[in-house]
């Protein structure tokens, strides 16, 4: 066998490779005899099929699977030799002969190779660390959240206003004509959420029970019914009943309903702290997390390989398409696109490839430790939490679930050692999602 190696980029490789057709002609005869002595055709006994007969019925098959395997020998050799690590599988090129005497079969095999990664200097990088002490207002917040969430409606005699649920008739007419879903009775929203477009929301604000308003109404240029998007039309609107929101008050009925058996509103605020401290400490992360990422890709500038990316991509696009599915819309009907999660995936396997050296160099494995550390505090917000931990550690493959978020936590933790770490205080609301 011949081999000669020449690089097409700075991670393609194509080796030209030559095998004997006598090889392969050996290995084609030992496959027929092989299978001789098993196959079955009529008139003949089982392993009595004449040499002649088996190699016109399976001759083909014998010699296809032959040169298969000797191009894979020859390929896993070749890649042994040359300690290459082969990224996604290799692309096989037969070479053409210039002469009718054929003695070797000629071909080349084009692949990628894995980058070199060489553990980078995050000196330079900067990363902030938020800071958040949740306390007594953190609490207040968070029950007042709560509270809303609980709201329900009592009759007013009143106008309507930002908060409180109206039920109305209404119907719609474009050009003089009822147009599609332009008409309902009894139909209840709640002023200022957002449920309705702004400017029905004003037409609807202020006025009483048994009142009703007239008027004219321009749909968005991008609504989503195409039918009504930039149009104009006319909304005859009866307002039947205003609702004011009763909040529940913070008392031991709502501790109760809160989880709290004995209604001891102190135990509540304190597993609403509790709760928070772990959301906090868990948003923390994530903020830091994300920065990490970012300087770990700019202290590591690396070529990954496409076929790795192309993969990737896939995988997304199916996880897209799966979610998209269980939220009850058909497969025919989802428009995703394999190339819209190039830029993620490209990401995803560099940041890949980057910890996988820095776990390798700076030994940032997972202990075991760490990883029963990690259940245990995840376990935390479960009624029963030894049932969650039991639940882990039943199967290896939820098991290496945490192992893997362990590693991401400990990568995460060198860098911040690494880079130039400073602590930033940050507000509930911002790190929460809520600020304005």
């Amino acid at each position: 066998m011949e081999t000669n190696q020449e690089s097409q980029s700075s991670l393609e490789r194509r080796i030209d490779m030559s095998v004997p057709m006598a090889d392969i002609d050996k290995e084609v005869e030992a496959r027929l005899k092989r299978m001789a002595r098993t196959v079955k055709m009529p008139g003949f006994r089982p392993g009595k099929v004449p040499m002649k007969i088996v190699e016109q019925t399976h001759g083909a098959q014998a010699r296809s699977e032959a040169i298969g395997a000797a191009v894979e020998k020859a390929f896993v050799e070749q890649v042994r030799e040359q300690n290459l690590r082969v990224a996604g599988y290799p692309r096989i090129e037969p070479k053409k002969s210039e002469s009718d005497d054929v003695t070797v079969l000629e071909f080349s095999a084009v692949f990628e190779v894995y980058p070199d990664v060489v553990p980078g200097d995050l000196s330079a990088q900067s990363i902030e660390r938020p800071q958040l002490v949740v306390g007594d207002a953190e609490v207040d917040k968070t029950l007042e959240v709560l509270r809303k969430q609980r709201t329900t409606f009592a009759a007013a005699e009143k106008a309507a206003e930002d908060g409180d649920r109206v039920v109305i008739d209404f119907t719609g007419r474009k050009d003089g004509e009822v147009f599609e879903g332009g008409q309902a009775q009894d139909f209840p929203f709640v002023l200022g959420a957002g449920s309705m477009l702004k400017d029905f929301e004003e037409a609807v604000r202020g006025l009483k029970a048994g009142e009703g308003k007239t008027f004219d109404m321009t749909f968005p240029a991008d609504y989503h019914a195409a039918h009504l998007a930039g149009q104009t039309v006319q909304f005859e609107v009866a307002l039947k009943r205003v609702e004011a929101p009763q909040l529940p008050e913070i008392d031991a009925d709502f501790a109760r309903a809160m989880g709290v058996a004995d209604g001891d509103v102190a135990k509540l605020r304190e597993e609403v702290k509790s709760n928070l401290e772990r959301e906090v400490k868990r948003r923390i992360q994530a903020k830091v997390k994300e920065q990490v990422m970012e300087a770990l890709l700019a202290a590591h500038p690396i070529e990954v390989p496409k076929a790795l990316v192309d993969q990737e991509a896939q995988q997304l696009a199916d996880n897209a398409r799966r979610d998209l599915e269980a939220r009850g819309l058909k497969a025919k009907d989802i428009p995703v696109n394999v190339g819209w999660f190039t830029e993620q995936a490209v990401r995803r396997v560099k940041l890949g490839l980057i910890m996988a050296e820095l776990v390798k160099a700076r030994e940032l494995h997972a202990k075991p430790e760490q990883i029963r550390a990690l259940v245990e505090d995840m376990a935390q917000s479960y009624e029963d939490p030894s049932e969650l931990v039991r639940w882990y550690y039943a199967q290896p493959e939820r098991l290496a679930q945490a192992e893997a978020v362990v590693i991401e936590d400990n990568v995460v933790a060198w860098a911040v050692a690494a880079a130039k770490t400073s602590d930033k205080a940050i507000s509930f609301d911002e790190l929460m999602g809520n600020a304005a």
